[in-house]
Protein backbone atom coordinates (compact mmCIF):
# COMPACT_ATOMS: atom_id res chain seq x y z
CA UNK A 1 0.00 0.00 0.00
CA UNK A 2 1.33 3.42 -0.87
CA UNK A 3 1.62 5.72 2.09
CA UNK A 4 1.31 9.49 1.58
CA UNK A 5 4.37 11.56 2.41
CA UNK A 6 4.05 14.60 4.69
CA UNK A 7 3.93 17.90 2.90
CA UNK A 8 5.75 20.08 5.42
CA UNK A 9 8.99 21.68 4.26
CA UNK A 10 12.38 20.17 5.02
CA UNK A 11 14.55 22.22 7.36
CA UNK A 12 17.58 23.55 5.52
CA UNK A 13 19.80 26.58 5.35
CA UNK A 14 19.03 29.20 2.69
CA UNK A 15 20.62 28.33 -0.65
CA UNK A 16 21.50 30.35 -3.69
CA UNK A 17 18.80 29.64 -6.22
CA UNK A 18 17.22 31.12 -9.32
CA UNK A 19 14.46 33.70 -8.96
CA UNK A 20 11.23 32.44 -7.46
CA UNK A 21 8.99 30.88 -10.12
CA UNK A 22 5.64 32.33 -10.94
CA UNK A 23 2.52 30.67 -9.61
CA UNK A 24 1.88 28.66 -12.78
CA UNK A 25 5.42 27.27 -12.91
CA UNK A 26 5.29 26.44 -9.20
CA UNK A 27 2.01 24.59 -9.74
CA UNK A 28 3.59 22.57 -12.56
CA UNK A 29 6.48 21.53 -10.32
CA UNK A 30 4.06 20.66 -7.53
CA UNK A 31 2.19 18.39 -9.93
CA UNK A 32 5.46 16.70 -10.92
CA UNK A 33 6.39 16.18 -7.28
CA UNK A 34 2.96 14.74 -6.56
CA UNK A 35 3.35 12.24 -9.38
CA UNK A 36 6.72 11.09 -8.04
CA UNK A 37 5.56 10.97 -4.44
CA UNK A 38 3.09 8.24 -5.29
CA UNK A 39 4.58 6.61 -8.39
CA UNK A 40 8.38 6.75 -7.94
CA UNK A 41 8.99 6.61 -4.22
CA UNK A 42 12.67 5.65 -4.28
CA UNK A 43 13.45 8.63 -6.49
CA UNK A 44 11.20 10.87 -4.41
CA UNK A 45 13.03 9.89 -1.21
CA UNK A 46 16.45 10.42 -2.82
CA UNK A 47 15.41 13.78 -4.27
CA UNK A 48 14.70 15.12 -0.78
CA UNK A 49 18.46 15.16 -0.22
CA UNK A 50 19.13 17.28 -3.30
CA UNK A 51 19.59 21.03 -2.83
CA UNK A 52 16.42 22.98 -3.53
CA UNK A 53 17.96 24.59 -6.59
CA UNK A 54 18.15 21.13 -8.23
CA UNK A 55 15.27 19.28 -6.60
CA UNK A 56 12.62 20.96 -8.75
CA UNK A 57 14.34 20.65 -12.16
CA UNK A 58 15.27 17.04 -11.38
CA UNK A 59 11.64 16.32 -10.51
CA UNK A 60 10.49 17.88 -13.78
CA UNK A 61 12.84 15.69 -15.81
CA UNK A 62 11.99 12.54 -13.91
CA UNK A 63 8.24 13.19 -14.05
CA UNK A 64 8.34 13.50 -17.83
CA UNK A 65 10.41 10.32 -18.04
CA UNK A 66 7.96 8.51 -15.77
CA UNK A 67 4.93 9.63 -17.75
CA UNK A 68 6.64 8.68 -21.00
CA UNK A 69 7.35 5.19 -19.64
CA UNK A 70 3.75 4.82 -18.48
CA UNK A 71 2.44 5.97 -21.87
CA UNK A 72 4.16 2.99 -23.49
CA UNK A 73 3.52 0.45 -20.73
CA UNK A 74 -0.07 1.24 -19.86
CA UNK A 75 -1.22 1.71 -23.42
CA UNK A 76 0.30 -1.58 -24.51
CA UNK A 77 3.29 -0.06 -26.26
CA UNK A 78 1.65 1.07 -29.51
CA UNK A 79 3.75 2.86 -32.09
CA UNK A 80 1.47 5.89 -31.96
CA UNK A 81 2.31 6.36 -28.26
CA UNK A 82 6.00 6.62 -29.16
CA UNK A 83 5.24 9.05 -31.98
CA UNK A 84 3.20 11.13 -29.55
CA UNK A 85 6.13 11.24 -27.13
CA UNK A 86 8.42 12.50 -29.88
CA UNK A 87 5.94 15.23 -30.71
CA UNK A 88 5.73 16.25 -27.05
CA UNK A 89 9.52 16.40 -26.83
CA UNK A 90 9.81 18.47 -30.01
CA UNK A 91 7.25 20.93 -28.68
CA UNK A 92 9.10 21.21 -25.36
CA UNK A 93 12.39 21.99 -27.11
CA UNK A 94 10.65 24.50 -29.37
CA UNK A 95 9.38 26.32 -26.29
CA UNK A 96 5.73 25.55 -27.12
CA UNK A 97 4.95 22.59 -24.83
CA UNK A 98 1.56 20.99 -24.58
CA UNK A 99 -0.74 22.19 -21.85
CA UNK A 100 0.49 19.53 -19.41
CA UNK A 101 2.38 20.27 -16.18
CA UNK A 102 5.25 17.84 -16.90
CA UNK A 103 5.66 19.12 -20.46
CA UNK A 104 5.71 22.77 -19.42
CA UNK A 105 8.17 22.01 -16.62
CA UNK A 106 10.38 20.02 -19.00
CA UNK A 107 10.46 22.89 -21.51
CA UNK A 108 11.65 25.28 -18.81
CA UNK A 109 14.36 22.90 -17.60
CA UNK A 110 15.89 22.00 -20.98
CA UNK A 111 16.07 25.68 -21.89
CA UNK A 112 17.56 26.79 -18.59
CA UNK A 113 20.20 24.02 -18.38
CA UNK A 114 20.88 23.55 -22.10
CA UNK A 115 20.12 19.82 -21.95
CA UNK A 116 21.30 18.18 -25.21
CA UNK A 117 18.26 16.95 -27.09
CA UNK A 118 20.01 13.65 -27.86
CA UNK A 119 19.54 12.63 -24.23
CA UNK A 120 15.72 12.60 -24.02
CA UNK A 121 15.61 11.37 -27.62
CA UNK A 122 17.67 8.38 -26.53
CA UNK A 123 15.18 7.74 -23.74
CA UNK A 124 12.28 7.68 -26.16
CA UNK A 125 14.22 5.34 -28.44
CA UNK A 126 14.42 2.92 -25.53
CA UNK A 127 10.66 3.13 -25.08
CA UNK A 128 10.30 2.46 -28.79
CA UNK A 129 12.30 -0.73 -28.35
CA UNK A 130 9.78 -1.75 -25.68
CA UNK A 131 6.92 -0.95 -28.03
CA UNK A 132 8.44 -3.23 -30.65
CA UNK A 133 8.94 -6.06 -28.18
CA UNK A 134 12.68 -6.11 -28.74
CA UNK A 135 14.63 -8.94 -27.07
CA UNK A 136 18.23 -9.01 -25.90
CA UNK A 137 20.63 -11.85 -26.62
CA UNK A 138 23.67 -10.64 -24.69
CA UNK A 139 24.59 -8.39 -21.79
CA UNK A 140 25.99 -5.87 -24.28
CA UNK A 141 22.60 -5.67 -26.01
CA UNK A 142 20.82 -5.32 -22.69
CA UNK A 143 23.18 -2.50 -21.73
CA UNK A 144 22.31 -0.78 -25.02
CA UNK A 145 18.69 -0.80 -23.83
CA UNK A 146 19.56 0.26 -20.27
CA UNK A 147 21.67 3.11 -21.62
CA UNK A 148 18.59 4.50 -23.32
CA UNK A 149 15.96 4.09 -20.63
CA UNK A 150 18.21 4.90 -17.64
CA UNK A 151 21.68 6.02 -18.72
CA UNK A 152 20.01 8.99 -20.39
CA UNK A 153 18.53 10.04 -17.07
CA UNK A 154 21.95 9.82 -15.43
CA UNK A 155 23.44 12.00 -18.16
CA UNK A 156 20.64 14.56 -17.81
CA UNK A 157 21.16 14.72 -14.06
CA UNK A 158 24.88 15.31 -14.62
CA UNK A 159 24.04 18.24 -16.89
CA UNK A 160 21.72 19.72 -14.27
CA UNK A 161 24.54 19.53 -11.72
CA UNK A 162 27.01 21.29 -13.99
CA UNK A 163 29.12 18.20 -14.70
CA UNK A 164 30.24 18.12 -18.32
CA UNK A 165 33.48 16.14 -18.17
CA UNK A 166 33.91 12.81 -19.93
CA UNK A 167 34.55 10.93 -16.70
CA UNK A 168 31.74 12.61 -14.79
CA UNK A 169 29.10 11.96 -17.45
CA UNK A 170 30.37 8.41 -18.06
CA UNK A 171 29.98 7.57 -14.38
CA UNK A 172 26.51 9.10 -14.30
CA UNK A 173 25.57 6.82 -17.19
CA UNK A 174 27.13 3.85 -15.37
CA UNK A 175 24.84 4.57 -12.43
CA UNK A 176 21.76 4.73 -14.63
CA UNK A 177 22.61 1.43 -16.32
CA UNK A 178 23.35 -0.24 -12.98
CA UNK A 179 20.03 0.92 -11.55
CA UNK A 180 18.18 -0.43 -14.57
CA UNK A 181 19.87 -3.82 -14.24
CA UNK A 182 18.80 -3.90 -10.58
CA UNK A 183 15.23 -3.15 -11.63
CA UNK A 184 15.29 -5.90 -14.26
CA UNK A 185 16.54 -8.42 -11.69
CA UNK A 186 13.72 -7.41 -9.33
CA UNK A 187 10.97 -7.48 -11.98
CA UNK A 188 11.63 -10.83 -13.70
CA UNK A 189 8.24 -12.27 -12.76
CA UNK A 190 6.28 -9.07 -13.22
CA UNK A 191 7.78 -8.53 -16.68
CA UNK A 192 7.13 -12.15 -17.67
CA UNK A 193 3.46 -11.81 -16.79
CA UNK A 194 3.37 -8.86 -19.22
CA UNK A 195 4.98 -11.01 -21.91
CA UNK A 196 8.39 -9.39 -21.55
CA UNK A 197 11.79 -10.95 -20.97
CA UNK A 198 14.82 -8.73 -20.38
CA UNK A 199 17.31 -11.30 -19.08
CA UNK A 200 20.01 -12.02 -21.69
CA UNK A 201 18.69 -14.96 -23.69
CA UNK A 202 22.18 -16.27 -24.24
CA UNK A 203 22.61 -16.59 -20.48
CA UNK A 204 19.31 -18.45 -20.19
CA UNK A 205 20.30 -20.97 -22.83
CA UNK A 206 23.68 -21.46 -21.16
CA UNK A 207 21.76 -22.28 -17.97
CA UNK A 208 19.65 -24.86 -19.84
CA UNK A 209 16.54 -22.68 -20.06
CA UNK A 210 14.65 -22.18 -23.31
CA UNK A 211 13.72 -18.45 -23.24
CA UNK A 212 10.43 -18.72 -25.14
CA UNK A 213 9.27 -21.82 -23.28
CA UNK A 214 10.08 -20.17 -19.96
CA UNK A 215 8.26 -17.00 -20.93
CA UNK A 216 5.16 -19.05 -21.76
CA UNK A 217 5.25 -20.59 -18.28
CA UNK A 218 7.45 -18.52 -15.97
CA UNK A 219 8.62 -20.14 -12.76
CA UNK A 220 11.62 -19.94 -10.50
CA UNK A 221 14.35 -22.56 -10.62
CA UNK A 222 17.91 -22.59 -9.28
CA UNK A 223 19.10 -22.25 -12.89
CA UNK A 224 17.08 -19.07 -13.30
CA UNK A 225 18.45 -17.83 -9.98
CA UNK A 226 21.97 -18.24 -11.35
CA UNK A 227 21.06 -16.02 -14.32
CA UNK A 228 19.64 -13.38 -11.98
CA UNK A 229 22.84 -13.61 -9.95
CA UNK A 230 24.91 -12.89 -13.06
CA UNK A 231 22.82 -9.82 -13.78
CA UNK A 232 23.22 -8.53 -10.23
CA UNK A 233 26.98 -9.07 -10.50
CA UNK A 234 27.03 -7.01 -13.69
CA UNK A 235 25.13 -4.23 -11.89
CA UNK A 236 27.50 -4.41 -8.93
CA UNK A 237 30.52 -3.93 -11.18
CA UNK A 238 28.99 -0.68 -12.42
CA UNK A 239 28.01 0.53 -8.94
CA UNK A 240 31.68 0.20 -7.95
CA UNK A 241 32.67 2.58 -10.75
CA UNK A 242 30.35 5.35 -9.57
CA UNK A 243 32.44 6.74 -6.68
CA UNK A 244 34.69 8.61 -9.11
CA UNK A 245 31.66 10.35 -10.59
CA UNK A 246 30.23 11.31 -7.22
CA UNK A 247 33.58 12.90 -6.36
CA UNK A 248 33.08 15.33 -9.25
CA UNK A 249 29.68 16.53 -8.08
CA UNK A 250 29.03 19.72 -6.15
CA UNK A 251 29.17 18.79 -2.47
CA UNK A 252 25.52 19.69 -1.91
CA UNK A 253 24.45 17.23 -4.64
CA UNK A 254 26.36 14.21 -3.39
CA UNK A 255 23.88 13.05 -0.71
CA UNK A 256 20.99 12.91 -3.18
CA UNK A 257 22.93 10.92 -5.78
CA UNK A 258 24.35 8.64 -3.09
CA UNK A 259 20.81 8.05 -1.86
CA UNK A 260 19.63 7.06 -5.33
CA UNK A 261 22.45 4.61 -5.89
CA UNK A 262 22.26 3.09 -2.39
CA UNK A 263 18.47 2.66 -2.56
CA UNK A 264 18.47 1.08 -6.01
CA UNK A 265 21.52 -1.09 -5.29
CA UNK A 266 19.72 -2.42 -2.24
CA UNK A 267 16.85 -3.55 -4.44
CA UNK A 268 19.27 -6.03 -6.02
CA UNK A 269 20.68 -6.99 -2.64
CA UNK A 270 17.14 -7.69 -1.42
CA UNK A 271 16.56 -9.97 -4.43
CA UNK A 272 19.69 -11.87 -3.39
CA UNK A 273 18.57 -12.00 0.26
CA UNK A 274 15.32 -13.60 -0.90
CA UNK A 275 17.14 -16.41 -2.66
CA UNK A 276 17.20 -14.73 -6.10
CA UNK A 277 13.53 -15.59 -6.66
CA UNK A 278 12.01 -12.51 -8.26
CA UNK A 279 9.31 -14.55 -10.02
CA UNK A 280 7.08 -15.44 -7.07
CA UNK A 281 7.28 -12.00 -5.45
CA UNK A 282 8.68 -8.55 -6.08
CA UNK A 283 11.46 -7.57 -3.67
CA UNK A 284 10.95 -4.40 -1.64
CA UNK A 285 13.12 -2.58 0.87
CA UNK A 286 11.80 -1.92 4.39
CA UNK A 287 11.44 1.70 5.55
CA UNK A 288 13.92 1.18 8.39
CA UNK A 289 16.47 -0.11 5.88
CA UNK A 290 15.81 2.90 3.63
CA UNK A 291 16.41 5.23 6.55
CA UNK A 292 19.77 3.59 7.21
CA UNK A 293 20.76 3.87 3.56
CA UNK A 294 19.83 7.56 3.50
CA UNK A 295 22.07 8.12 6.50
CA UNK A 296 24.93 6.37 4.70
CA UNK A 297 24.28 8.60 1.69
CA UNK A 298 25.19 11.63 3.78
CA UNK A 299 28.20 10.07 5.46
CA UNK A 300 29.94 9.17 2.19
CA UNK A 301 30.58 12.65 0.87
CA UNK A 302 34.26 12.20 0.03
CA UNK A 303 34.48 9.09 -2.17
CA UNK A 304 37.75 7.99 -3.69
CA UNK A 305 38.64 8.73 -7.30
CA UNK A 306 40.23 6.16 -9.58
CA UNK A 307 43.82 6.88 -10.63
CA UNK A 308 43.01 5.58 -14.10
CA UNK A 309 39.26 5.95 -14.70
CA UNK A 310 37.65 3.37 -16.97
CA UNK A 311 36.33 4.57 -20.33
CA UNK A 312 32.60 4.95 -20.92
CA UNK A 313 30.65 1.80 -21.64
CA UNK A 314 30.30 1.23 -25.36
CA UNK A 315 26.55 1.41 -24.78
CA UNK A 316 26.70 4.89 -23.27
CA UNK A 317 29.42 6.48 -25.37
CA UNK A 318 26.89 8.28 -27.58
CA UNK A 319 25.40 9.93 -24.49
CA UNK A 320 28.78 11.07 -23.21
CA UNK A 321 29.64 12.53 -26.60
CA UNK A 322 26.30 14.34 -26.75
CA UNK A 323 27.27 16.20 -23.57
CA UNK A 324 31.02 16.38 -24.18
CA UNK A 325 31.74 16.53 -27.94
CA UNK A 326 34.93 14.78 -29.02
CA UNK A 327 36.66 17.97 -30.05
CA UNK A 328 36.37 19.44 -26.56
CA UNK A 329 36.52 16.26 -24.45
CA UNK A 330 40.22 16.62 -23.70
CA UNK A 331 39.73 20.12 -22.34
CA UNK A 332 36.45 19.54 -20.56
CA UNK A 333 36.32 19.99 -16.82
CA UNK A 334 33.54 19.50 -14.33
CA UNK A 335 32.47 22.25 -12.00
CA UNK A 336 33.30 20.83 -8.58
CA UNK A 337 31.81 22.85 -5.78
CA UNK A 338 33.36 22.90 -2.31
CA UNK A 339 30.46 24.49 -0.49
CA UNK A 340 29.43 23.00 2.85
CA UNK A 341 26.60 20.52 3.03
CA UNK A 342 24.45 22.94 5.03
CA UNK A 343 21.11 21.55 6.08
CA UNK A 344 21.73 17.98 4.87
CA UNK A 345 22.05 16.59 8.37
CA UNK A 346 18.68 18.06 9.33
CA UNK A 347 17.11 16.55 6.21
CA UNK A 348 18.41 13.10 7.14
CA UNK A 349 16.99 13.37 10.66
CA UNK A 350 13.65 14.32 9.15
CA UNK A 351 13.78 11.44 6.65
CA UNK A 352 14.67 8.87 9.29
CA UNK A 353 11.75 10.05 11.39
CA UNK A 354 9.52 9.85 8.31
CA UNK A 355 10.44 6.27 7.47
CA UNK A 356 10.10 5.18 11.10
CA UNK A 357 6.58 6.61 11.19
CA UNK A 358 5.69 4.93 7.89
CA UNK A 359 6.95 1.62 9.20
CA UNK A 360 4.95 1.92 12.43
CA UNK A 361 1.83 2.77 10.41
CA UNK A 362 2.27 -0.29 8.21
CA UNK A 363 2.77 -2.52 11.24
CA UNK A 364 -0.46 -1.23 12.77
CA UNK A 365 -2.42 -1.68 9.53
CA UNK A 366 -1.05 -5.01 8.40
CA UNK A 367 0.69 -6.53 11.40
CA UNK A 368 3.90 -6.85 9.39
CA UNK A 369 7.36 -7.04 10.88
CA UNK A 370 9.95 -4.40 10.09
CA UNK A 371 11.52 -6.64 7.44
CA UNK A 372 8.28 -7.33 5.61
CA UNK A 373 7.04 -5.73 2.40
CA UNK A 374 7.28 -1.96 2.38
CA UNK A 375 6.68 0.80 -0.11
CA UNK A 376 9.64 1.77 -2.23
Amino acid sequence: MQMPFPTRSLPSRPEASPPAPDAAAAADIAACRGLLRHGSRSFFAASLLLPRSLRDPASALYAFCRLADDAVDLEGGPADAVADLRDRLARAYAGTPRALPADRALAAVVARFDVPRALPEGLIEGFEWDARGRSYETLDELQDYAARVAGTVGAMMAVLMGVRSTEGVARACDLGVAMQLSNIARDVGEDARMGRLYLPRQWLREAGIDPDAWLAEPRFTPALGAVVRRLLDAAEALYRRVDAGVAQLPMSCRPGINAARFLYRDIGLEVARRGLDSVAARATVAPSRKAWLLLQAVLRLWPSRAASPPPPLDATRFLVEAVVPRDVAAASASRVATSPTGGVEARVVWLIDLFERLERREQLQYGQSSCGPAPH
